[in-house]
């Protein structure tokens, strides 16, 4: 059993799915950013950074209640790529785990992009982010899952097996990593720079 349960990786590679899957089989629970309720933006503030910021203070306040109410196995996902070298920081001293997922078959990755028809299409944008993602040093307590070839069920067998016997670093020094390791949807297109 583990306290927290995190599912990060580029888009279009079964985040979601995976997050469902083992949702169903620990029936812990599951809350991601995208779920924070709306909220006005103040008079004043860089829109996107504020709106990353509250969604992500946001998810973090109500992982950390579950797990006050006893409820373990808490999947979450669905952050800014940026946040995932917060993980270690945030959660240290908890059991936790992050899944990254990625796809070696840059032709598949697209497929799956292209196929599930929803939400914003910009392929340039997945090779760029897929790139950066994959080719970062796994962090504290983080494996990497290639989907590449493999069936929905197949994924969720992998992270189950990962999640249920992989050992989990609960006291490490961590040096936060430089912020070109990430990619972020905050400072994507360039419209944004990094502070």
């Amino acid at each position: 059993m583990r306290d927290f349960i995190f599912i990060i990786g580029p888009s279009g590679v079964g985040k979601s799915t995976l997050a469902r899957g083992l949702f169903d089989h620990y029936q812990g629970a599951l809350a991601e950013m995208n779920e924070v309720p709306e909220f006005g933006i103040p008079a004043g503030v860089d829109p996107g950074l504020f709106e990353e910021k509250v969604c992500w203070e946001c998810c973090v306040a109500q992982l950390m209640k579950f797990h006050e109410l006893g409820i373990r196995n808490i999947i979450s996902g669905d952050f800014d790529d940026l946040r995932t070298a917060d993980l270690p920081i945030v959660f240290k001293g908890y059991d936790f785990i992050t899944l990254k997922l990625m796809c070696s078959d840059e032709a598949q990755h697209r497929r799956r992009m292209v196929n599930r028809g929803q939400g914003l299409i910009d392929l340039h944008l997945l090779e760029e982010s897929a790139a950066k993602i994959n080719r970062r040093p796994l962090l504290i307590n983080e494996h990497a899952i290639d989907t590449a070839d493999k069936s929905p069920e197949d994924v969720l067998r992998e992270a189950i097996a990962l999640i249920d016997h992989a050992p989990a670093l609960l006291e490490y020094d961590y040096v936060k990593p430089p912020r070109e390791w990430f990619y972020s949807w905050v400072y994507s297109n360039g419209l944004r720079s990094p502070q």
